[in-house]
């Protein structure tokens, strides 16, 4: 089988997926993590959960943010509340918490949220939004459009990671071909403007794997232009794109 790379974006410590994806399809993971994430305890964290939470519908981002906010608060269920989740990912830590039934977008970003049937008609609706700041932030002006009053909670927050001079050193070491994959728009910016320019230069030349077409646009004004779209944001669909 011929050796190749993943290069990987996601955040210091959570590479576990992504590495195990790809070693089932035979390729290495290299961890380029942008930054790590670090959870919120305060008492303004703790006050604009409790609101949230609260809301008739509540809107989870992440499952970093299910994580963080299970450590502030319990996550249970009111009468008549509906609980919606950005993707499967989030969905999943939902439903470990003990939260059920939970709903998903099939296309599993920020507009294929808004298209859910519990974000459609919300205006005079208070919509919990339990989140980060920075990332998916078209969420809360999309529902403030619609006449929805959104109650922010930002439960965690990104430290920024300067690559390490031994990642840097396994980047320009690689010998065989590899493939960057993206998640995230913000991952990938930050990425690319903290990277020494040689390897900006070699990373932008090759193949990149992202989750969605709006995050192609992205790449392209950034300069990649091999991209790929993956089916969504999921380890696996990242690796298969990656793999064909």
């Amino acid at each position: 089988m011929r050796r190749w790379y993943v290069i990987s974006l996601r955040p210091q410590g959570e590479h576990g997926a992504l590495r195990r994806a790809a070693a089932r399809v035979g390729a290495r993971t290299v961890a380029l993590s942008p930054w790590k994430l670090v959870p919120l305890e305060d008492a303004h964290a703790r006050a604009a959960l409790e609101a949230a939470l609260a809301a008739p519908r509540v809107v989870f981002t992440s499952p970093a943010a299910v994580r963080a906010a299970a450590r502030l608060a319990a996550l249970r269920r009111r009468r008549a509340q509906a609980w919606c989740a950005v993707g499967a990912g989030t969905a999943a830590a939902l439903r470990r918490a003990g939260l059920e039934p939970v709903a998903v977008p099939e296309r599993m970003d920020s507009e294929g949220l808004l298209a859910l049937p519990e974000l459609r008609d919300v205006r005079g609706i208070a919509v919990g939004l339990v989140t980060a700041p920075g990332g998916r932030d078209a969420i809360a002006p999309a529902l403030r459009a619609r006449g929805a009053q959104v109650r922010r909670a930002d439960v965690y927050r990104r430290l920024p990671l300067p690559p390490s001079p031994r990642t840097l050193a396994r980047l320009r070491a690689l010998d065989a071909p590899a493939v960057l994959v993206a998640s995230s728009g913000e991952a990938l910016e930050r990425t690319m403007q903290a990277l020494p320019a040689d390897l900006a230069a070699r990373l932008r030349a090759g193949p990149l794997v992202v989750a969605s077409a709006r995050l192609a646009e992205r790449a392209r004004a950034l300069g990649f232009a091999d991209i790929r779209l993956a089916r969504g944001p999921r380890p696996a669909d990242l690796v298969a794109a990656a793999a064909g």
